[in-house]
């Protein structure tokens, strides 16, 4: 098969996340020919015929499902479609995370804006096979509490599981943390909707890395900042998984767009354990 040629799929369903100039909106799609099978982390290549095509974390387990932020010529083209419409799907691409490896493990997500997506497929495969996994904790952070994707879903989730909300702002409702020294913080019990970065909330909540796995996305600094407290608290750095997302544009290692060194984001992740990461050229 061209591994360039994308499959047509049809948009089944379409939330919308997040309001305003830089909407967001999650996208179901199912293949014209129904396979597509993928590992929680993997992403795909989405084409608007007519307007080129971008890669997205498929942000679903089972469910194939892309969540997009309006920011250019294809994610605005795709914010336009109606359900119905049809869109072209290459993939699944890239490496996942090692879902089954975690078996018996404690799993902590640590999300900030749309990078939740990617972890939103680690956790519904969870959840789907919640009797093979220890403790779940969850952490979703942005700018505002209406910048918060999948919300309704995690506040439902807060009733079983281990979740935690926080937004960059004070809002009413919303506790805020200790902004000079978080982890001495005197989070009121019961509350779990937080004022503070999302590296602060690591910071105050103190999860434990006994026998625990930690997954983070999001903007680049506030990785770089969460990894930081995780290691401060005792994580070991092959405990830390992430992804990268540099510029991409064949999805199979060809066009060396972005590759790191010898290695190539699209087909080598984007999913890497961090002690990997280290060990990446200085520049990155």
């Amino acid at each position: 098969m061209n591994p360039y040629l994308p499959k047509p799929a049809v948009i089944k369903e379409i939330h919308r996340e997040v309001e305003g100039e830089r909407a967001i909106k999650t996208f179901r799609i199912r293949p014209i020919d129904g396979n597509f099978d993928f590992t929680p982390g993997q992403t795909a290549m989405v084409s608007v015929f007519g307007k080129g095509e971008s890669m997205f974390a498929i942000s679903a387990y089972p469910d194939i499902e892309f969540t997009v932020m309006r920011v250019g010529r294809v994610t605005s083209a795709l914010h336009q479609m109606k359900k119905g419409d049809t869109v072209g799907i290459r993939g699944p691409l890239g490496n996942g995370f090692p879902v089954k490896e975690w078996e018996g493990k404690n799993i902590l997500l640590i999300g900030g804006g749309v990078g939740m997506a990617p972890l939103r497929s680690v956790l519904h495969y969870i959840l789907d096979n919640r009797d093979k996994y220890g403790g779940l904790t969850v952490m979703c952070g942005a700018r505002t509490s209406k910048d918060i994707i999948y919300r309704d879903e995690l506040e439902k989730l807060m009733d079983g599981e281990d979740v935690w909300l926080s937004v960059d702002n004070e809002e009413e409702g919303w506790f805020k943390l200790n902004w000079d020294k978080p982890e001495e913080s005197q989070i009121p019990d019961g509350t779990r909707k937080l004022v503070g970065f999302v590296p602060m909330v690591v910071a105050a909540v103190k999860p434990s890395p006994e026998n625990c796995i930690a997954v983070t996305c999001g903007p680049p600094v506030m990785i770089k900042f969460v990894v930081q407290n995780l290691l401060k608290l005792g994580f070991k750095e092959e405990q830390i998984y992430t992804t990268l997302e540099n510029k991409m544009k064949c999805g199979i290692g060809k066009c060396g767009r972005c590759n790191i060194g010898s290695v190539y984001v699209c087909k080598d992740g984007p999913v890497f354990r961090y002690d990997f990461i280290k060990k990446l050229p200085p520049d990155f």
